[in-house]
């Protein structure tokens, strides 16, 4: 058996020992623990806020989109920490090209503004 082979077979047995070990801890665990089924545990709970009417109700997909913006834009800083730590290895080039990657965001910023995306009410 060549040597690349043996390390993948390494890696398949470190698989196959680590998945044996979880479903033996789940199953040891769902052996030990206490089960003591009642109504109360099977009812709805949302935020501290007991379950009236029926189970279905539409929310507003302003606040989806609201949310969907904060990622976007919270991920997007993911991208330009790196670059601010290392700004002066890129130099005029990459201050341009973050110059329009800011400008291409504040775009979608301003048509969410410009669409009444980002009012709360």
């Amino acid at each position: 058996m060549s040597e690349f082979l043996r390390t993948y077979l390494t890696v398949g047995i470190f698989g196959l020992l680590g998945a044996g070990f979880v479903g033996a801890l789940l199953g040891v665990s769902r052996i030990l623990r206490p089960s003591r089924p009642t109504l109360d545990k099977t009812e709805n709970y949302e935020s501290g806020v007991d379950p009236v009417g029926n189970m279905w109700s539409q929310a507003n997909i302003r606040y989806y989109v609201f949310a969907l913006l904060f990622v976007l834009f919270d991920v997007e800083a993911v991208f330009i920490f790196p670059w601010a730590a290392r700004l002066e290895t890129y130099g005029l080039f990459g201050l341009v090209e973050m110059s329009i990657f800011i400008f291409i965001l504040l775009l979608g910023l301003f048509y969410a503004w410009r669409k009444g995306m980002l009012r709360w009410i």
